[in-house]
């Protein structure tokens, strides 16, 4: 009996039933390997047969659970075949073997009693006020409540005042009601809803692409595709690029439909990810919300798959197993016959060519909802209008920003970079701060006195002298990120309150409600971020936004980078004049020529990604060609270097492929490792999967070296 284990073997082990023992693809079971037991699947096909049965290990025991569906077993087989993984590494993703183990019953505290004859002090007191109001109670809510440390809280426990006591059960999901009333559509909604509705009730598969400028109302568009599939029985489930935009998301749910969704997301407890991992098997959870990890639960019934701002690439995991939610979502959709639903103001290459080609669906929303009209877009020449000497606002978008204010209005100003400065140099010697395990420049946090690397996450303090030639006091700050823009902005405007938004100061989702629910109740003037407030928020009185560096993505060679960077800037545009108050938005570029800028100042998307996709069809380049990455990295350069050079010698060829490289990527040296890439392109009939095992069966790697793949790259780094 084939069993497959979520470690990253080739393929599931073979293992003897023991008689008297009834199994079948999807059970798990404990199996020996080696000297433990290990979770693992029964999986689909037959014994590999090579090891005769007399010498097979027998299966431990049958773990009683339900069993992994078939479609959920087919989507491990399928990502692990297309982005050549181990299927027990894709397994590994689905599998939560923590979710299996029976739950502990959860210990909180209680007052004894009768009272020990102890003299209480002001902080025992307060934490015997809290639990005469409410018991029992865990340790560190108690604490909290009490405003006092969890170490008088275990003394009081020690002292005998305070007694163990099993903590009340967690409520369940309670189901959404589809038959609430949503709000009153658009005719152009109301006809866009209709078709999705009519795909869901279906039980068909199908890909819609549910396209509609910034503030159109998608949302509730397809929640009214959800509305339709929890009638239908089945269970829907909601992709999010950043789980930080769940806050107003889940409001506008549970507004929706009476109650909030099951949530999924790597800033969970362990405790609610196992029952909110038990609630979607079960069908307890009929709509889960999630980032991409979430496309691995076990739903029984999946009928619906919405992945929101599709074109985002976020949705791409980069480490482990390399592959895209987006396309990876649709499969599962196809697996289950569900419904799935791609929502973008600005949708990527990849699904418009898809849209041309009728694979997918079209569904277009061309007006913001309620009447509010698209924000005026004006490029500030940087030539022109260049900033005071030593800063980075530009006089005319200082008077805006000032207007904004006298109207009683909210500003926001957008820079995609985190920190104080991208780079630190000394201004004698010209020494530049660098990574000591990367190919990258430390990034200044002057708030934290700190210089940090974004790749591998070395930290080391700002030092007072040149590292290299002993200068004092000669190191700079070089650039701006947020944090030297929001020390500009509290001197340009200095009583304007100011939050700013970005990874750094928004670390989860709570953090990230919290300053939604300021800005919505206009507690904040100014807003200050990097790309986490370009998508998605919906600030009713936020006018006017400026991007301090509208250039900034189109350096380098990126293959994706115009697209990426129209997106990025039309995103954030869509903050402003969302609704009564019309918007504006000044967009600071030093190439105000560029086709970019010229697209968002004359609002014509379509036209900027049809030249586009023109300039990409010649040479066959996605969406229309493939591409697949191999990276090779070792311990040392030389290693690297070896191995890369035995991938070009041995290098694929013919009609319709090309091999590009080897050369040193981009960042050379990652986390202390050297690294090398090559690029296979073929034309878009080409399969580069089985060329890509053929290429990669030639090499043997010695010793640290290890190879990469990374089929359909979003990243060149």
């Amino acid at each position: 009996m084939p069993v497959q284990l979520p470690y990253p073997f080739a393929g599931p082990f073979d293992y003897r039933v023991p008689h008297g023992m009834l199994l079948a693809p999807g059970d798990l079971v404990l199996v020996p390997l080696n000297r433990r037991e290990e979770v693992g699947v029964v999986w689909d096909g037959e014994a590999d047969g090579r090891v005769g049965d007399n010498r097979l290990r027998p299966v431990s025991s049958k773990i009683d659970v339900p069993p992994m569906r078939q479609d959920l077993r087919r989507l491990v087989d399928w990502i692990a075949a297309y982005t050549l993984s181990p299927p027990g590494d894709v397994l590994a993703m689905a599998l939560r073997v923590n979710a299996l183990r029976p739950d502990q019953p959860l210990l909180g505290w209680r007052l004894a009693d009768p009272m020990p004859q102890i003299r209480a002090t002001p902080q025992r007191a307060a934490v015997m006020a809290e639990l005469a109001r409410l018991q029992p109670r865990a340790g560190p809510e108690l604490a909290r409540a009490a405003g006092v440390s969890g170490g008088v809280v275990r003394a009081m426990a020690d002292a005998g005042l305070l007694l163990p006591a099993p903590l009340p059960v967690l409520p369940g999901f309670h189901p959404p009601d589809a038959a609430r009333p949503g709000p009153a559509l658009s005719p152009d909604q109301d006809h866009a809803a209709a078709a999705l509705r009519a795909a869901v009730v279906s039980h068909e598969f199908s890909v819609t692409l549910l396209e509609g400028v910034t503030g159109s109302g998608k949302t509730e568009v397809y929640h009214e595709a959800i509305a339709a599939c929890l009638r239908a029985g089945r269970q829907a489930l909601v992709l999010l690029p950043e789980i930080a935009l769940s806050s107003q998301w889940l409001d506008r749910f549970a507004a929706r439909f009476g109650t909030p969704p099951a949530v999924w997301h790597s800033d969970l407890s362990s405790r609610t990810r196992k029952l909110t991992w038990r609630a979607v098997q079960s069908g307890e959870a009929t709509v889960v919300v999630g980032a991409r990890s979430a496309l691995f639960l076990p739903f029984p019934d999946l009928g619906l798959v919405v992945i929101d701002e599709e074109h985002e690439t976020a949705f791409k995991q980069e480490d482990g197993v390399v592959y895209h939610a987006r396309d990876m979502a649709i499969v599962r959709a196809r697996l289950c016959e569900a419904t799935c639903i791609l929502a973008s103001a600005t949708p990527s290459l990849e699904t418009v060519s898809n849209v041309e080609a009728g694979r997918y669906q079209r569904l277009h929303l061309p007006k913001r909802h309620g009447g509010a009209a698209m924000p005026e877009i004006t490029l500030v020449d940087l030539r022109d209008h260049p900033p005071e000497r030593g800063d980075f606002i530009s006089p005319p978008l200082i008077a805006e920003v000032n207007a904004a204010f006298a109207r009683g209005e909210q500003a926001m100003l957008f820079l995609n970079r985190r920190g104080y400065a991208p780079l630190t140099l000394c201004r004698r010697c010209g020494h530049r701060c660098q990574c000591p395990n990367c190919t990258a420049w430390l990034v200044e946090h002057r708030a934290r006195r700190q210089l940090q690397c974004h790749h591998c996450g070395h930290v080391e303090p700002i030092p007072l002298l040149c590292p290299a030639c002993g200068a004092e006091a000669s190191l700079t700050a070089i650039g701006p990120g947020v944090e030297r823009i929001t020390e500009e902005a509290l001197r340009l405007f200095p009583h304007a309150r100011t939050l700013v938004m970005a990874s750094d100061t928004l670390p989860g989702p709570s953090a990230a409600a919290e300053a939604a629910r300021a800005i919505e109740a206009r507690q904040i003037d100014l807003i200050i971020g990097t790309q986490i407030v370009a998508k998605g928020w919906h600030f009713p009185h936020l006018t006017l936004v400026g991007v301090i560096d509208a250039d900034l993505g189109l350096a380098g060679g990126d293959l994706r980078a115009a697209e990426r960077t129209v997106q990025l800037l039309h995103q954030v545009s869509g903050r402003a004049g969302r609704a009564e108050a019309p918007g504006r938005v000044l967009l600071q570029t030093f190439t105000p020529e560029h086709p970019v800028m010229q697209a968002l100042k004359g609002g014509d998307l379509d036209a900027f990604m049809h030249s586009e996709a023109e300039q990409r069809r010649p040479g066959h380049w996605p969406p229309f060609g493939r591409l697949a990455a191999l990276i090779v990295s070792a311990d040392t350069a030389e290693a690297a270097d070896a191995t890369a050079r035995d991938l070009g010698r041995m290098a694929p060829h013919g009609e319709g492929l090309l091999v590009l490289g080897p050369a040193p990527a981009p960042l050379a040296i990652l986390r202390g490792r050297h690294r090398r890439r090559l690029l296979l392109k073929t034309r878009r009939d080409i399969a580069v999967q089985p060329i890509l095992r053929a290429w990669l069966a030639q090499i043997s790697k010695v010793g640290s070296v290890r190879v990469d793949v990374d089929i359909d790259p979003i990243s060149f780094l």
